[in-house]
């Protein structure tokens, strides 16, 4: 049997009303339930499940409808309680927030009165012209809402744009802006590469995987899953992609798409050779033609660029090098000799130039005053041990690179297991600290960078090294290729001479400071905003105008 119960005048956000109908979906009593807001578009839904019925013509949007089948009589009211149980609840909690709460977006913005960002998650067929309402406010808008006319998402993101505003979404399920999680987001440490995603899951992969790789997050940017289309044109990929390269913060930029229209990709990747900052794209589905096109890395999987953004970007806690006029070139000093030849193809592959064939004295790349050196050559062995055994060799070696004015990057490896040196990172870290003091006396500075080839299971702990390492003051990868990128990435910016984009001031706020919150919508987004230091005001939402769009017209012409 089907029951229909309405009760007037009782909004409820969507999220939740899905939650209490799969849980009361389980009771004995019921054999179907559903819970939903008495707009048309949920009355058609309702239709289409088989609770199609007269009884829920009078419904309006702001009306909580159930619809329940079941053989039982006792099921509505049985129903009906634990729908008021709910609401119950929902009040408490409402009144446990200690953030401000209130039912107009003019007491919001009165609460909050410095407030530049507003994260939407209210139903889509209602959601337009609220955004527009917070445009015209001067916020920029994060909209978790999804099934909004992609007419008005063109219109809202051209006007927020013309404002210097940006509207991230519709269907933005992941952002993190100034350190705040924003609706679906993980918790990774901070630092310098910001995203800009046309995918929620893919750009929490990303950052999940920066985040193992020991990099750090600046800044992600969602833009809704249609931003890239031919109709949108990424307008707000664009404005992103500028307000990073603006962010001082931000070091290399993520961007992470599903293929573009083939004429917006030509001007999104236009626009990212433009910018001062490097960018690694990921635009799934494409296989990559090349790794590399001017400021341009391209990857083929979400890890992908994750680790290539960390190893041009550096591990979290690397600050930004100073060099002296003249220092300009790489030096690899390598225990292991297919290290060394990896490390010298990729650097001569990245710079353009010949590696050295022949091999002699161990060179395994030799032009221009950039060389890597294979130290387990038969030159270095005659007559001692193998520099994987007896590291002094390398020791003395490294004391005598920091000699050179030109030099600018300093690569090592350091091999562990069975049978190489009890401590190897032990046996340079006196020479490094000790070049580096050198050079710093000398007016100038060495970036060092290194990767450990061995685990915590070696018999000499992976942990330890890389302590000891760092403590000397290298710069730890997690492989040698990422050690050579990262050697190349920081050799790329020496004298680089392009300008940061120019950005509106709003927009520069947004990146630059941590933003200051309206919630419209599911409240449940509110508390991480809070927990994470954010000041946030939670605008509990209902239809303007009881649903009726004509009257939404009317008071918007007259607002």
């Amino acid at each position: 049997m089907l029951s229909i119960v309405i009760k007037p005048n009782t909004y409820q956000d969507s999220v939740s009303l899905m939650m209490l109908s799969s849980q009361l979906s389980g009771l004995p009593e019921v054999d179907r339930v559903s819970i939903m807001m008495g707009t048309p578009a949920n009355k058609d839904i309702f239709a289409d499940t088989g609770f199609g019925s007269p009884d829920l013509e009078p419904a309006g949007p702001t009306d909580m409808v159930i619809a329940l089948e079941s053989a039982d009589p006792s099921a509505v009211a049985l129903i009906e309680e634990k729908v008021a149980e709910f609401i119950k609840n929902q009040a408490s909690r409402s009144a446990a927030a200690t953030y401000p709460r209130v039912r107009s977006l003019e007491r919001a913005l009165a609460a909050e009165p410095d407030a530049n960002l507003a994260l939407v998650s209210i139903p889509g067929e209602q959601a337009a012209p609220e955004i527009e309402r917070l445009i015209d406010k001067g916020l920029h808008v994060f909209v978790f809402s999804d099934n909004i006319p992609v007419d008005d998402e063109v219109r809202l993101k051209s006007k927020a744009r013309d404002k210097g505003l940006l509207v991230m979404g519709p269907d933005c399920g992941t952002g993190s802006l100034g350190g705040l999680p924003l609706a679906f987001t993980n918790v990774v440490n901070p630092g310098p590469i910001g995203i800009v995603g046309a995918s929620g899951t893919g750009t929490q992969e990303v950052m999940v995987q920066i985040d193992k790789a020991g990099g750090g997050v600046s800044q992600a940017i969602g833009l809704g899953g249609r931003d890239l289309s031919e109709k949108v044109g990424a307008i707000t990929c664009l404005q992103a992609l500028r307000a990073l390269d603006a962010d001082p913060a931000t070091r290399v930029i993520v961007l992470v798409s599903k293929p573009p229209a083939p004429s917006v990709r030509a001007r999104v990747l236009e626009v990212c050779q433009e910018l001062a900052t490097p960018v690694v794209a990921i635009l799934l589905g494409e296989r990559p033609e090349t790794e590399q096109d001017g400021n341009i890395r391209f990857a083929g999987t979400l890890e992908e660029a994750a680790r290539l953004a960390v190893s041009v970007a550096g591990p979290v806690g690397e600050a930004p090098a100073a060099f002296a006029a003249g220092q300009r070139t790489i030096r690899g000093l390598f225990c292991g000799g297919t290290l060394a030849s990896e490390a010298a193809i990729l650097i001569a592959r990245a710079l353009d130039v010949p590696t050295d064939a022949d091999h002699h004295a161990g060179f395994m790349l030799h032009h221009d005053g950039h060389t890597v050196i294979d130290l387990g050559d038969d030159m270095y062995t005659q007559g001692r041990p193998h520099p994987m055994i007896d590291p002094s060799l390398r020791a003395h070696m490294i004391r005598d690179a920091f000699d050179d004015p030109e030099l600018a990057v300093l690569l090592l490896d350091v091999v562990t297991g069975f049978g190489s040196h009890a401590d190897p990172a032990g046996a340079i870290a006196p020479a490094l600290v000790e070049g580096q003091e050198a050079a710093r006396a000398a007016g100038r500075e060495v970036v060092v960078i290194a990767s450990v080839c061995g685990t915590d299971k070696d018999p000499q702990p992976l942990d330890e090294q890389v302590r000891i390492l760092e403590d000397a003051g290298v710069v730890v990868l997690d492989s040698n290729a990422a050690a050579v990128r990262h050697a190349l990435a920081v050799l790329e910016g020496i004298g680089a001479s392009r300008t940061a984009q120019e950005v509106p001031e709003a927009t520069r706020r947004l990146v630059s400071e941590t933003p200051q919150v309206v919630n419209v919508g599911l409240p449940a987004f509110a508390d991480p905003i809070q927990q994470y230091g954010g000041r946030v005001v939670q605008y509990t939402w209902s239809p303007l105008a009881g649903g009726n769009r004509r009257l939404q017209r009317i008071l918007a012409a007259l607002t």
